[in-house]
């Protein structure tokens, strides 16, 4: 199974391959369980569901146990039981959760977020291939938020902004809880000295290479997936990624970490 977290700079177009890269990899008969913890979220626009911004139920999670855990799954409600409740249908066949929405005040966020570090810590690995899509920046995806991914993807453009934070994220390697695999992947390249100026800048190599396509422009305008819309350079170059994470980066089973720190 594939568990891969896809981070970078807000705007980088980490929401449009996430998205698409779940679906693809859906495609090819794998049980895909898309998790966006975006406060931003993007994710479902990119898989083709309609935004569904309610936050995690208040019943859902409960004060933890003194001296351990602040909230936990309520009595009775394990990771499967989470998933088979609140994960949203969507094209494909992915199952879609979303951790990342803000209503109301900051604990809701932070509740939904203990509520996801129990269901990765406890669901089954061989059930499913979990794709994530991190918050924009570098905070969150340093502080552990990363940390059920066996495969950090950096989505990185080629700006002098974009690739700074890639810059921080690709620390993420000597973190304690480091993923087996920190890779960079290239969005919106217009030709080769982009790709080449972006892995020199990283000191790591560029996976793939997702082109300046204008019709994913257009599927954002919109609220539609760049796979239900027109696809084309976009989509293409995403498959190829997939293909290259799924020949090398997917992992023989091994224990989970909790999704937060």
């Amino acid at each position: 199974m594939i568990w891969i977290a896809f981070a970078g700079k807000g705007g980088a177009g980490k929401s449009s391959i996430s998205g698409s890269f779940a679906r693809l990899l859906a495609r090819r008969e794998q049980p895909v369980l898309a998790v966006d913890s975006d406060p931003l979220p993007g994710m479902a626009y990119s898989l083709g569901i309609p935004i569904d911004d309610r936050p995690t139920p208040d019943d859902v999670v409960v004060e933890g146990p003194e001296g351990g855990v602040r909230w936990v799954l309520r009595p009775g409600l394990d990771a499967a039981g989470f998933i088979d409740t609140y994960a949203t249908p969507g094209p494909d066949n992915v199952q879609y959760l979303q951790f990342g929405n803000t209503w109301g005040h900051v604990s809701t966020l932070q509740r939904g977020q203990h509520a996801w570090s129990q269901v990765v810590k406890e669901m089954d690995p061989t059930a499913w291939n979990v794709v994530g899509d991190l918050p924009g920046g570098s905070r969150q995806a340093m502080f552990g938020w990363a940390k059920y991914a066996d495969v950090v993807a950096i989505v990185v453009e080629p700006t002098a902004k974009s690739i700074h934070v890639a810059r921080q994220l690709r620390n993420i390697s000597n973190a304690t809880w480091a993923p087996a695999h920190v890779v960079v992947v290239a969005n919106r390249v217009d030709d080769p000295t982009d790709v080449a100026r972006i892995s020199d800048a990283l000191e790591r190599p560029v996976i793939a290479a997702v082109p300046n396509d204008p019709l994913v422009t257009d599927a954002d305008k919109l609220a539609v997936s760049p796979l239900d819309h027109r696809p084309g350079p976009f989509v293409d170059a995403v498959e190829q990624l997939v293909a290259v994470v799924e020949s090398n980066y997917d992992l023989d089973t091994q224990e989970r970490t909790d999704g937060t720190s």
